[in-house]
């Protein structure tokens, strides 16, 4: 009876392996966000081979160890991959927060402005931005300079607000299948041009939109120069195929580990899908995620930049 246990369990857990491993052969877009959760899975495959072995001892219990152990060890390095180095202790140049609001979360809206104008960023990228309607004017009083929501409600999805003028401003699309989520700026911080770039990205389960958006947004960002900023919800971890893929060719880093933003529930034990890039000579100094999520489905981020010393004015 233990033998006929153990090897259905191993048969139960070689196939999970297998499926999980499939990213190093294909990204296919029905697994792609199973991928963001390859350290989660490897760390729930070594459990499961450490009963495998308790039940019976064979070497077939091994290899499914060693392969947990693998998957689990390249899920942290890819984590890493995209760190930025210490930058040592220098006065930021800017501070800015990127938060997916929920676009029904309404009974929360008061709580979030306040939230907003407490933060003391100096850029706020907001999404799902709709429940903020009836705030915009007090918003706006903090920061005058803003970019979305200026047609009502039904058009007000991403917004992003500035305590300075924007030297460049632009909404664009990304993929077929939603308007209006890319925006493009720039702002002027210390005499040096900082372009910002807002990103929200399709769930990667929804047939092959992401990588399509992925591809439209690599082709706005590689006419960019310059120090950039690209932040927003990519509904997908920085360890997706796709998404690796699109941070290398684009020389994109943040904070490793980055703050898990998605599921609430699990809290810090949670995934990365909401992120806050930067590309040299720009760098972050900082990422921390909001203390509260005021109803929202995701965490909120704050980030702070400095300039490599030959970058600044």
């Amino acid at each position: 009876m233990r033998n006929i246990i153990y090897w259905i369990l191993s048969a139960f857990l070689t196939l999970a392996i297998a499926l999980a491993s499939l990213r190093y052969i294909t990204n296919f877009w029905l697994l792609s966000f199973i991928y963001s959760f390859q350290i989660h899975l490897g760390v729930l495959f070594v459990a499961a081979s450490l009963v495998i072995l308790a039940v019976r001892r064979h070497a077939y219990g091994f290899v499914l160890l060693l392969a947990s152990l693998v998957l689990t060890t390249h899920g942290v390095v890819m984590l890493r991959e995209f760190g930025e180095e210490n930058r040592g202790v220098r006065a930021p140049l800017f501070r800015l927060m990127s938060f997916n609001v929920a676009i029904d979360n309404w009974k929360n809206s008061t709580a979030i402005a306040d939230m907003v104008i407490a933060s003391n960023a100096d850029v706020v990228n907001l999404m799902e931005a709709k429940p903020l309607t009836f705030h915009l004017q007090r918003l706006y009083k903090v920061y005058p300079y803003h970019i979305g929501c200026d047609h009502g409600k039904d058009s007000c999805d991403t917004l992003l607000l500035s305590k300075r003028p924007f030297v460049t401003r632009q909404v664009a699309s990304i993929g077929s299948l939603r308007k209006d989520r890319l925006v493009v700026a720039s702002v002027e911080f210390g005499g040096q041009t900082v372009n910002l770039v807002s990103a929200h990205l399709t769930k990667p389960y929804f047939d092959d939109y992401q990588a399509e958006e992925l591809g439209d947004l690599g082709k706005a960002l590689g006419a960019i120069s310059g120090p950039l900023v690209l932040s927003g919800d990519f509904n997908s971890s920085s360890i997706a195929p796709g998404i690796q893929a699109f941070l290398r060719k684009q020389q994109l880093k943040t904070v490793a580990p980055e703050p898990a933003t998605w599921p609430i529930a699990a809290g810090r034990f949670g995934i990365a899908i909401d992120h806050i890039f930067a590309r040299a000579p720009l760098h972050l100094t900082s990422l921390k995620r909001l203390d509260d999520n005021l109803g929202s489905n995701h965490s909120g981020l704050i980030a702070e930049f400095v300039l490599d010393k030959d970058g600044e004015p």
